[in-house]
């Protein structure tokens, strides 16, 4: 199968480890390298892409910062560095950025903030309107408040959560190697690169090796399952060489790489795993202006609903049913049970004049929707 190209995708997660962002042996950024990503990512935010970063090095730079020897740290130091080095991380995101005129937002989440619907949806909210805002989000693990029980252990898989989460099409992973082959190209020379992974087979699974790099938790077999992550949530997934300067520009020249492809789409997966996985947790029941609206591909908003029954909170999923009972889809709800019951049948100008905020807009946004046949 041919392999895609870069400029088939709208919405980009590139993932940097701190092996590529960190020069190990000064402790410090490597400025040009970076400099170099940035150009490309400005190039590709010039062309109308939305471009997200999840960025590793804040424990690296943290270490470097308060001049920690080398080794293993314990939990606890691992947190104080971070909390250090993210401080200098943002910086350094902002400042590369801000050189193209792009604004840099960071976002540090946890392993519940991507399987917490709650923290899901506000997780995912900022990052849309952070987007909506052109701005480029940069996130990292947030390695200040993470236990070993709940953090993922390497930005790899983090990565995957945040580019499903984001319903990103693609997520391109920045390696110390340029792809996927099929024996270790360290020890055997006759090694070849697999171009293209059409589905994760055991023999696929069977080829992935460990970290070898100080400074990475991450290693080939933890891509694969990043890859794994993304393909199912309807992410192409591809692994590509940061060693080199202009990492984006070369895969977009057809530079040598390992793309993982997606049957699906973001938003087809997502909506797949909101009708058929998710057990409700309360009912909406609209009125027939509302239900031809969601056909139409609208958001539900308060004003078309007319009753609110269950016990739900934000993230949860609902029926939505029209006028005559009828089953007409289901959604991820955008306020408490309470709320909704208090704001139901209501217009956005009431909405604010009742919750005292803004609010948002949607009971359920149509990306949270499922509208049957």
């Amino acid at each position: 199968m041919a392999s895609p190209e870069l400029s088939q995708f709208r919405r980009i997660v590139v993932k940097v480890g701190s092996a590529l962002l960190v020069d190990s042996d000064k402790g410090e950024v490597r400025s040009s390298w970076l400099a170099a990503l940035a150009d490309d990512m400005a190039r590709l935010h010039r062309e109308g892409r939305d471009v997200l970063v999840v960025s590793s090095g804040s424990i690296a730079l943290g270490r470097s910062r308060l001049k920690l020897p080398r080794g293993p740290l314990k939990l606890e130091e691992s947190q104080a560095a971070a909390a250090v080095g993210q401080i200098a991380l943002a910086r350094i995101w902002s400042e590369v950025l801000g050189a193209h005129g792009i604004g840099a937002g960071q976002i540090l989440v946890t392993l519940q903030d991507t399987e917490e619907r709650r923290r899901y949806l506000n997780a995912r909210s900022t990052i849309g309107k952070l987007l909506e805002w052109r701005a480029i989000p940069v996130i990292n693990e947030n390695d200040t408040v993470a236990t070993n029980e709940i953090r993922y252990g390497d930005n790899d898989r983090l990565a995957a959560r945040v580019a499903t989460m984001a319903s990103a099409d693609l997520l391109v992973l920045l390696s110390d190697i340029d792809g996927l082959y099929d024996a270790p190209p360290k020890n055997n020379p006759n090694a070849k690169l697999i171009p293209v992974v059409e589905s994760i087979s055991s023999e696929i699974e069977a080829v992935a090796g460990d970290a070898e790099s100080e400074l990475s938790r991450g290693g080939m077999r933890t891509k694969v399952e990043a890859a794994k992550i993304a393909t199912t949530g309807g992410t192409h997934m591809l692994i590509a060489s940061g060693k080199i300067e202009h990492p984006l520009q070369a895969i977009a020249d057809g530079g040598r790489c390992t793309w993982f492809l997606t049957p699906a789409n973001p938003i087809t997966s997502r909506k797949r795993w909101i009708a058929g996985t998710l057990e409700p947790k309360g009912t909406l029941t609209i009125d027939a202006g509302a239900v031809t609206a969601l056909r139409a591909g609208a958001s539900l908003l308060p004003a078309g609903v007319i009753k609110v029954e269950g016990q739900f909170a934000r993230g949860d999923a609902v029926i939505v049913r029209g006028p005559d009972t009828s089953e007409i889809g289901r959604g991820l709800i955008a306020y408490d049970a309470e709320v909704a019951e208090r704001i139901k049948g209501r217009s956005s100008p009431d909405v604010m004049l009742i919750l005292g905020i803004s609010g948002r807009s949607e009971m359920i946004h149509r990306d949270d929707l499922v509208v049957g046949g």
